[in-house]
């Protein structure tokens, strides 16, 4: 009902967006930042802002999530920002008592042009930051961008103020991941350890926003990569950047600031991501693949095989973050399906994500990426060619009701389902889970609209 005045054909636009197929900058920094342990997020601007993060946030991993706000009024608005976030620090730490602070901007800040670096350092030179406490920031207007690149920003900026080289290698391997649900992160984590690979991995939100309920608030679980570890990063022997957009800029500042090497990959989701993955691992710790990994790669094999002929030739359309999209159209090749649309709204830049999509599912498929490539543009493209089945974010329900087509929800945010935060979607354990939805949402399909002699008990 909402989208029924879309009209056909597609609407090119060079500024409008209409419903936009991302959101901003310092939700993803917020996100990032969680995955610190102690570390409280603050959001640098207006009372609004902060609040609009967190109910984003907390919405998508029914979790309370924790931050705080520089509180700017209109004086703050016209004269910068600086006396809120100082004394901000102070609270904070009087009140909260965390270990580390990240500032992520906001619009407002970045607008007045509030220089980050100068009142952080009076805050330390003033003692409004107590001694062994650290206050990290990262830039994150939210007119450029996306929640992606925020996320990528917060993530390059704890190797900006963590990673030290002492010389002295610790044979770890440095395992840096794109924006991912925590329980992806922990399948990540355990397929290294399934291999008997030392690693460091940050951010990791695994265990803080998807933390048991025992009964007992804690303002910062248990979860979270430690400073020390994040400190230690820089003489690892090596580092894998999970996701071309939200890990190169980390990867590629370890490598610039320790002399860290890199290799980046795409996030392992499918067999085709998840094998490169592995390979990539096990060639730079030198270990080989355990039993229990070719297990789960052949329990995927053979649900690959044995419905392929509910999968193939089925027409898909997906909506996301590009990291996953990426990954998401390998697995929907391996799977047999025809890739109709992919569109983001995070802007490609230099990453060539066009010619990446184009390069997995051939020269038919549409892709767009940017800002004007919103909600209203991925409708006219799914009105022009109708698939069987399109995978989204929550805002795709709406569309997926009027034209009667399945949603598989993936990516942020999801405000209507529950799930996502406990199992993942990545290695070869979560492409299965994956797989299993695909499948289940396609038959449930196939019953629905089968006449009743072909109504059966076996499919």
């Amino acid at each position: 009902m909402l989208l029924r005045h879309t009209p056909p054909g597609l609407s090119e636009r060079n500024a409008l967006t209409i419903n936009p197929a991302k959101t901003c900058q310092p939700i993803g920094a917020m996100y990032a930042a969680l995955g610190i342990h102690n570390c409280l997020p603050h959001s640098h601007g207006s009372q609004g802002c902060c609040a609009y993060h967190r109910s984003s946030l907390t919405r998508h991993y029914n979790d309370p999530i924790m931050a705080s706000t520089s509180s700017f009024s209109e004086g703050s608005s016209v004269f910068g920002g600086q006396a809120n976030l100082l004394e901000a620090f102070n609270n904070i730490f009087t009140l909260y008592n965390p270990d580390i602070v990240a500032v992520n901007t906001t619009c407002l800040s970045e607008v007045i042009g509030d220089d980050m670096v100068q009142i952080i350092k009076k805050a330390y030179e003033e003692k409004k930051i107590p001694e062994g406490k650290i206050v990290i920031h990262a830039n994150t207007p939210s007119f450029t961008g996306s929640h992606v690149t925020g996320y990528a920003n917060m993530a390059a900026a704890m190797v900006k103020y963590f990673a030290k080289k002492t010389g002295r290698k610790n044979g770890r391997i440095t395992l840096i991941p794109s924006f991912l649900e925590p329980s992806d992160m922990t399948e990540i984590k355990s397929i290294a350890a399934e291999m008997d690979v030392p690693y460091i991995m940050y951010p990791d939100t695994s265990d803080v926003v998807n933390g048991p309920l025992d009964g007992k608030f804690r303002m910062y679980p248990k979860g979270g990569c430690k400073k020390e570890w994040i400190e230690a990063s820089g003489d690892s022997d090596y580092a894998i950047a999970i996701g071309l957009y939200g890990a190169q800029a980390a990867a590629k500042l370890l490598d610039t600031q320790c002399k860290v090497p890199f290799k980046i990959v795409d996030i392992p989701l499918g067999i085709t991501a998840t094998d490169a993955f592995v390979d990539t691992l096990r060639k730079a710790a030198g270990v080989s693949v355990p039993e229990s990994l070719r297990v789960e790669r052949g329990q995927l094999v053979d649900v690959l095989c044995d419905m392929c002929q509910y999968t193939y030739g089925k027409k898909v359309s997906l909506m996301g973050d590009p990291d996953i999209l990426i990954s998401m159209a390998q697995f929907c090749k391996d799977a047999g399906m025809e890739v109709l649309h992919v569109l983001t709204g995070t802007p490609s830049g230099k990453f060539r994500f066009e010619d990446r999509i184009r390069e997995i599912c051939g020269e038919k498929v549409t892709v767009r990426s940017g800002l004007q490539c919103d909600m209203f543009m991925f409708q006219q493209l799914v009105m022009a060619d109708k698939p069987d089945l399109i995978v989204g974010n929550t805002y795709c329900k709406y569309m997926c009701r009027d034209m009667d087509i399945p949603l598989l929800r993936m990516g942020f945010p999801i405000y209507d389902r529950i799930g996502q935060s406990y199992v993942p979607m990545t290695g070869y354990r979560g492409s299965l889970q994956l797989l299993l939805k695909i499948l289940n949402i396609l038959m449930d399909r196939l019953d629905r609209d089968a006449p009743e002699e072909n109504f059966e008990l076996i499919m």
